[in-house]
């Protein structure tokens, strides 16, 4: 193996070869003229060695270029090493030998001459031009003098040193002495090693020491920086402990001196505002002046205490990337693209603009158990930031928002500033739960004191009155969950960015279920050893005829109690069923709560089916309407709202007015009372969208015409006829759908809200749009015999 150098001066090479046995080594460079122990372990650097002590006590010793390498070959070793001579041998007690050698000359490696079981090579000695030029003493001085400063900068390097490089009169033996000495890199040191010039030598090394003194000279810079800060603070060390000495010599206690020092040294470590930093001075100063047993020591103490242990700067990491986020988001919740679309749009727009983005308010509206408070807990999960959980419901006191004023006894900042405390950041996902719950009354208004917290505008500088400090809430990104958008007031309303859960489809509740409820229900219930399958279709039934709800907490517990009947068979050691079918559901649920059936059987007259909009989401309501003779009296039952009320006279003054059209004889509203009745009067009941409901059943009343049993309608009436547009269209044709309901009659002005409809919906579903009242008694209506 032939090993070519084209760096080396071939001028200088002694035309001796020689054959010698190769140590390698590592993050070492021996050069000629040094003493330097070597610590010899490897099995084949112990042949090596040992071979060179058989011989002539020669060894050559080449140095690695990658120090990790456990056993190099030859293209890992440089190719100018160093020959040497063994002085003597010491073994240590871990199995490995300590070598002293001597440098005697560089060398350059010609070939390998063996591998194995050791390394030898033929080499080729490289002598030196001693010879003193004017160049080369201008340079040897040049090395002294920067060898001096970084002597002077670097303590690691003792003063000797400089008193021997001083006393070397050879420009090849200085550069090798000083090179040996410097605390330099593996590749610098091989570069010197590997220049046989000692003129060209010496430059190269004046080249590494200018650079090395710029480095001495800048962290001795930074250590005279770092010593008078410590020096300072040292100072103020010896004179608080003076000053301790005094106070404890006078009789006074030393623990509230201890406590003070101690707040003081947590101060300083702490990253703080400057408003901050100096309104804790101020507190510090006056709890130090105060005897110990006044009764104000306590409060100051406790007000410090939460001014240092909130985040006032300390934020987390958001994860930006999309993927990611998305990918958590839609393992842990099914569908609600909108609300997810929403947050990837928050993180890409935080992507672009950073810290000059304001975080959004979001309000998170629909019937319970559609996932709001968990999906806030996801997105905080998603964008790894922390989070909090505050429910608002019934709270009716403003200072469960602001905090009490430290004058009263047991103050405590608001829940915003405590959980802010809590979490220890100034970025965490924060959901306000049920805020369309909050109260009033006279100990104030807890929805007017979330508008600052609630307002970009203003939540920069929140205003706790405990604090007396304004907080910066700006990085929160606060999420906040209604059932109805109607409670919330007006001007909070304004302020929150409103994003609407529907009720979920039966297939959606079949996709949660199979993909979310179901495994985790096995998880918490322990029986993940045991293979149980709940079918689609026993799921199916589960869904329709043991839940009535739009989301699916009811069904979480349904499946919850099957997997509890199957946890105690076990328990009880009994045969366990590996697969629940449709037919053992009433083993384990009992007798179904529920059957899907359509509101009416048949065609009646004087009855017609409504669709309602309640917290629980979407439902089918029945309108009754019975006629015996009287005086013309209205009688209204099934607790009605004063809306409701308004509806029915609206619908009854339409009817009087088209009696003719509809072959009504007036006298039967002076000789008949009406009876208005909607069924399940326990259940308050008001808005305007039972309007055309309603009209249909006191028509189909009066008229003797029946009404379709397979039809529902929404909708408000004018006295003109006109149906007006209504809300909660999505969850009203929902409701359709699972109650079997063929037609459902709609505002022509709600055609645009058909967008968010399930096409499963609107293709097994005939959807008609109306925009006069003609239209609903024309397909409402059967035809008289």
């Amino acid at each position: 193996m032939k090993i070519i150098e084209n760096d080396i001066d071939l001028s200088n090479i002694d035309e001796e070869e020689i054959e010698l046995p190769l140590l390698p080594v590592r993050d070492t460079v021996v050069f000629p003229r040094t003493l330097i122990p070597l610590f010899v372990g490897r099995d084949r650097s112990m042949m090596a060695m040992e071979a060179a002590l058989a011989e002539i006590s020669q060894l050559l010793v080449v140095t690695q270029k990658d120090s990790d390498i456990e056993d190099p070959t030859p293209d890992d070793l440089y190719t100018i090493g160093t020959e040497v001579t063994i002085g003597r041998m010491l073994r240590m007690p871990d199995s490995t030998t300590n070598i002293l050698v001597q440098g005697n000359y560089r060398i350059q490696i010609l070939e390998y001459t063996q591998i194995t079981p050791y390394l030898r090579a033929r080499v080729r000695r490289l002598r030196e031009d001693n010879d003193s030029t004017p160049s080369s003493e201008a340079l040897m001085r040049a090395v002294l003098a920067l060898f001096e400063k970084c002597v002077h900068l670097n303590r690691n390097i003792p003063d000797d040193a400089y008193i021997a490089a001083m006393n070397i009169d050879e420009p090849g033996w200085l550069a090798d002495m000083v090179t040996s000495v410097m605390d330099l890199d593996l590749e610098q040191r091989q570069q010197v090693l590997g220049t046989p010039d000692p003129t060209t030598r010496l430059q190269r090394l004046s080249i590494i020491l200018a650079q090395e003194l710029d480095v001495l000279q800048l962290e001795t810079k930074i250590q005279d920086q770092v010593q008078q800060e410590v020096d300072k603070g040292q100072r103020e060390y010896f004179l608080r402990e003076q000053m301790r000495a005094i106070q404890s010599e006078l009789g006074e206690l030393d623990t509230q001196i201890a406590e003070v020092n101690e707040l003081k040294d947590k101060i300083e470590e702490l990253e703080l505002p400057d408003e901050v930093r100096a309104k804790i001075d101020k507190e510090l100063k006056r709890l130090s002046m105060m005897p110990p047993a006044a009764p104000d020591v306590g409060i100051i103490r406790t007000y410090l205490d939460w001014l240092i242990e909130l985040p006032w700067v300390t934020a987390t990491d958001d994860n930006t990337n999309l993927i990611e986020v998305a990918q958590v988001l839609d393992s842990n919740h099914f569908g609600i693209p909108k609300v997810k679309e929403r947050i990837l749009e928050y993180i890409a727009v935080q992507q672009r603009a950073g810290d000059k983005m304001r975080s959004p308010i979001l309000c998170f509206v629909g019937p319970p158990g559609t996932g709001k408070t968990s999906l806030g807990r996801s997105i905080a999960e998603s964008l790894g930031r922390e989070f909090v959980r505050v429910s608002l419901g019934g709270i009716r006191d403003e200072a469960e928002i602001r905090g009490h004023r430290r004058t009263y006894i047991g103050a405590m900042p608001g829940r915003i500033i405590q959980n802010m405390r809590r979490v220890g950041s100034v970025n965490p996902v924060f959901m306000l739960d049920e805020i369309d719950k909050v109260a009033s009354d006279f100990r104030g208004d807890p929805s007017a004191a979330l508008l600052e917290a609630l307002d970009p505008e203003q939540n920069f500088e929140f205003s706790d009155h405990y604090l007396e400090l304004p907080y910066d809430l700006s990085k929160v990104l606060f999420i906040t969950t209604a059932n109805l958008l109607h409670p919330i007031p007006p001007a909070l309303r304004d302020r929150l960015e409103v994003i609407e859960f529907t009720s979920y489809m039966e297939e959606e509740k079949l996709a949660i279920a199979r993909d979310f409820l179901v495994p985790r229900q096995i998880e918490e219930h322990g029986l993940d050893d045991i293979p149980l399958n709940i079918p689609d279709n026993t799921m199916r039934s589960v869904i329709r005829e043991y839940t009535d709800e739009a989301g699916v907490r009811n069904l979480d517990r349904k499946i919850g109690q099957l997997c509890r009947k199957v946890t105690r068979r076990l328990a009880e050691q009994k045969t366990t069923p590996k697969t629940i079918s449709k037919q053992t559901l009433n083993k384990y649920l009992g007798p179904p709560t529920y059957v899907k059936q359509l509101a009416n059987r048949e065609d009646e007259v004087g009855v017609a089916t409504g669709l309602a909009y309640t917290q629980t989401g979407g439902d089918i309501l029945s309108v009754e309407v019975v006629l015996m003779p009287g005086k013309g009296t209205v009688t209204q039952t099934g607790q009605l709202g004063d809306v409701m009320k308004e509806s029915v006279q609206a619908a009854l003054s339409f009817a009087r007015s088209q009696a003719e059209t509809y072959q009504i004889d007036f006298k039967q509203f002076e000789t008949k009372d009406m009876h208005l009745h909607v069924p399940e009067g326990a259940i308050p009941k008001d808005g305007p969208s039972a309007g055309i409901t309603m009209a249909t059943a006191i028509i189909s009343a009066f008229s003797g015409r029946a009404v379709r049993h397979d039809l529902a309608m929404t909708g408000e009436i004018t006295l003109r006829g006109r149906v007006l547009p209504i809300g909660g269209l999505k969850e009203k044709l929902l409701a359709a759908h699972r109650s079997g309901i063929k037609i459902a009659i709609v505002p022509a002005d709600n055609e645009k809200d058909l967008v968010d409809v399930p096409r499963k919906v609107q293709r097994e579903m005939e959807i008609k749009l109306v925009s006069r009242m003609q239209d609903v008694l024309e397909t409402a209506l059967v035809s008289a015999n």
